[in-house]
């Protein structure tokens, strides 16, 4: 797949690795700004439980 993208941007090798450098920094952003946001409710980190007096703690 990475092979696909690199021959099929313009340019040289330099001008590709700008474009590909770009590309990754739009992909990073747009998980960070709305995938990662909307998936967050969606996953149990936050689901803890935790059982009052079942054990024994030291005081």
């Amino acid at each position: 797949m990475y092979g696909w993208i690199w021959r099929h941007l313009p340019g040289n090798a330099w001008l590709r690795a700008l474009i590909s450098l770009a590309m990754v920094l739009v992909i990073v952003y747009v998980l960070f700004q709305y995938v990662f946001p909307w998936a967050e409710p969606l996953l149990p980190f936050n689901d803890v439980t935790v059982d009052q007096g079942m054990g024994t703690a030291a005081r």
